[in-house]
This record gives structure tokens, C-alpha cells and sequence, in this order.
């Protein structure tokens, strides 16, 4: 009689532990072992040099992830990837491609993840967007990171005129015309019209454009002499070409997408190197004064040693430690279906980002918020990646916090 009341003693302790252990149910994207994350980005195309190391970031954070067990300790990650060549069709066209086979993904770009809000409505589905524009901050299928392009611009505008020399310059802007250019503006404008100036000309162009001729000499004809330019690499080239050429060189500020290290073998170099500070956040490549660089500089020795240095790949690992949290209190609640990401998301508290980046503070719509410092960095071909920091964590006390209420 004693043996039998042990073994059913025994019985009902089982009994008792299996729902903390027992497995996440299998949802799409998950198969009961492995979860499946997505990357949609620029694979290909002139955007690629941003899109790829975004992917490798992300892939590292996961090899990382994988090595100690995966997902709470017990389901790895799986990347799956598609090419969106940086347009808004084909991101909906691989968002309806890839939704099927992952948990989560990341979308890069503000235009391409704008375009796909609607089937995120629909499918009830989180996305972790590598942009940073200010809506994303307060969207309920949207998993956020960093600062934004609004506070990235105030920061740098509110620094340049207190503490840059700029204090009685003629402040303009060369913008590119879709939602990316428009958030960058938007604090641009905000912080120079709070410290008493106006924007003394805006000019355009489009995401194809190629000739900036005239939009050159509109900024020229208008005495602008600190100008900010929101482009990505490859455009930049061109835009600061002709400029060049034109013998007109202001102090450009390019938002962050504008600046790559393959910039510094290309023959505008001199010219930037003079003459281009880059709006951003985060630190100087291998800073080892923020507890971050340690861990991932090991992760890369480790999983991707011919991995070169490169802070859109930063950008990536980063966006990989805010999706692996969502999934650790999605597999903490048992639930790793769609409406289960969804509230775990409204769950999530602060993502330490150990100084890679600023923190960002998740959790019900109405209490998210951003990282509100940004970075300020001058072109110095010395340096890894090509970037020296003016100003690391540059926050301006007066505007951010009300930038944020009028970005959301």
C-alpha cells in the first residue's frame, strides 16, 4: 500500500507540472520545434547595401539565440528570406508569399512597410519594421525599435544650431518625396522653427530620380548653407555630384539611411568627408564603452567570422533581440499563434539594447516610447565604417518629448 501511494503521489506531481511545461501549440510559422522569422528587404538593387547587413544582423542575433538552445531555451529560429528590391508591390507580393511559414518578420523600409499595413490589419499579424519613422511608435501590428526619423532630425538640427556653429544659418531641406523623406522633414522643420529660424527653401525628387541639377540650384539660389538630404547611398552619390559641380557645398546632413562605408571608396569621398554630418543614433563601430559591443563583436568572431564592420548590421542585431523578446513572452504565454504575438506585443516592457541603441519601451499602445536621443556623426575615413561620433546620445531637452505627441 506505502508503494502505491508513492507512485500516486509521484502521478499527481506530473500531473501538477505539465502546464508549465507542456509545448507551445504549433501555429503558422511553427511547427511544434522550429519558428519560423522573416526578412523582406533589399536583397538586390541599390538599396542591397543597406538590406544585406540588416539580414546579417538579424541572422547573428539568431545563430546566437540557437547556439544557447533557441526560444526560451528550447525552440530555435529558423530566417526565411525574401526580396522586395525595395518597392512597395513586391514587399505586399512576398508579405503574402512568407506569411504563411513564419511567426514574425521583419520588413525593412517605412514606404514598404506602409504598404503592407492593410494585410497586417487583416491577418492580424506583427511586423517588426526596419524603419523608423514616428507612426510606427503608437501601431498596434508593429514592433518598433530605436528612435525615429523625426527625432534623429530634431536632435541633430537642435545641436547644430546650440552647439555646432550653425546658430545663424540658413536652414534647408533636399527631401525625397515619399514617406521617409517626409518624416525627416516633419522633425527637420520642428526643431528649426522652435529655435526661432524658418526653412528657407524645400526642394524634392523621387525615389528613381538621377539628375538633381536643379534642385541643386534651387538650394544654392536660396543661400541655404546647412541642408538636410534624406536618400540612401547610392543617390547621395549623385546628389552630392552635382553639387559638386555646381561649386555649391553646404553643410549636408543626410538622415541616417543616407550614409553606408562603401561610400568611402567612391569618388565623392573628399567632398563628403568635408562637408557631410549624418542624423543617426547608436554608436561608433567596436565602441567599447557600452556593455553591447563586447557580446556581439564575440557573436561575430564566433558564427560570422568574415563578417565586416557595419552598422546597418548593428541595426539588424538589434531588431533581432527586440522580435526574439516578443517571441519569449509569446512562448511564455503558450501561444505562438497570430492573435498570441499580437498580445504579447501589448505585454513586452523595455528592450535593453545595452547601448547598441537607445531603449525602447513597448507594451499597451498609449505607454510605448521610443528611444528620444539621436547621434550626430561626421564622415572620417580613419574610422570603421567611415563614421566618427560629434554627439552620442544627444537628446534636445526642450523639443523631443513634444515632437514625440505630434509624431505619433
Amino acid at each position: 500500500m506505502k508503494t502505491i501511494r508513492i507512485v500516486s503521489t509521484l502521478l499527481c506531481m506530473t500531473a501538477l507540472a505539465l502546464p508549465a511545461t507542456a509545448q507551445v501549440k504549433p501555429a503558422p510559422g511553427f511547427d511544434g520545434q522550429t519558428i519560423g522569422v522573416g526578412y523582406i528587404g533589399p536583397l538586390t538593387g541599390p538599396v542591397a547595401v543597406l538590406g544585406n547587413p540588416v539580414l546579417a544582423g538579424l541572422q547573428l542575433w539568431f545563430e546566437a539565440v540557437n547556439a544557447q538552445g533557441g526560444i526560451a531555451g528550447k525552440y530555435k529560429v529558423k530566417v526565411l528570406t525574401e526580396d522586395h528590391q525595395n518597392t512597395e508591390a513586391q514587399a505586399v507580393q512576398k508579405y503574402a508569399k512568407q506569411k504563411g511559414d513564419v511567426v514574425t518578420l521583419a520588413m525593412f523600409g517605412t514606404h514598404t512597410t506602409k504598404a503592407v499595413l492593410p494585410e497586417l490589419r487583416r491577418d492580424n499579424f506583427v511586423v517588426a519594421p526596419t524603419g523608423f519613422e514616428g507612426f510606427m511608435i503608437k501601431d498596434p501590428n508593429l514592433l518598433p525599435m530605436g528612435s525615429t526619423y523625426e527625432l534623429m532630425a530634431i536632435n541633430t538640427a537642435d545641436w547644430l544650431i546650440k552647439q555646432g556653429g550653425k546658430a545663424n544659418g540658413t536652414f534647408c531641406g533636399l527631401i525625397r518625396d515619399d514617406p521617409y523623406g517626409i518624416a525627416g522633414l516633419k522633425g527637420w522643420r520642428y526643431a528649426v522653427e522652435q529655435n526661432g529660424k524658418k526653412l528657407a527653401q524645400i526642394s524634392y525628387f523621387a525615389q528613381p530620380d538621377t539628375n538633381f541639377t536643379g534642385q541643386i540650384n534651387q538650394l544654392k539660389d536660396a543661400n541655404c548653407d546647412t541642408v538636410l538630404v534624406t536618400t540612401v547611398p547610392a543617390q547621395l552619390v549623385g546628389i552630392v555630384g552635382a553639387a559638386a559641380r555646381a561649386g555649391y557645398a553646404p553643410q549636408w546632413v543626410g538622415q541616417w539611411p543616407s550614409w553606408h562605408g562603401a561610400l568611402l571608396g567612391t569618388p565623392v569621398i573628399d567632398y563628403l568627408e568635408k562637408n557631410l554630418l549624418v542624423a543617426a543614433e547608436g554608436v561608433e563601430w567596436g565602441n567599447a564603452s557600452v556593455p553591447g559591443t563586447a557580446p556581439m563583436l564575440a557573436n561575430i568572431h564566433r558564427f560570422r567570422p568574415n563578417q565586416k564592420p557595419d552598422l546597418w548590421m548593428v541595426v539588424g542585431y538589434n531588431q533581432g533581440r527586440a522580435i526574439g523578446a516578443l517571441l519569449e513572452k509569446a512562448v511564455a504565454n503558450r501561444d505562438l499563434s497570430r492573435e498570441g504575438v499580437m498580445k504579447a506585443l501589448t505585454q513586452l516592457g523595455a528592450v535593453d539594447n545595452q547601448g547598441l541603441a537607445g531603449n525602447y519601451k513597448y507594451g499597451p499602445i498609449a505607454g510605448r516610447e521610443p528611444a528620444m536621443a539621436g547621434s550626430v556623426f561626421r564622415v572620417n575615413r580613419n574610422k570603421v565604417f567611415g563614421l566618427e561620433g560629434l554627439a552620442m546620445n544627444y537628446r534636445s531637452e526642450e523639443h523631443t518629448s513634444e515632437l514625440q505627441s505630434r509624431v505619433d
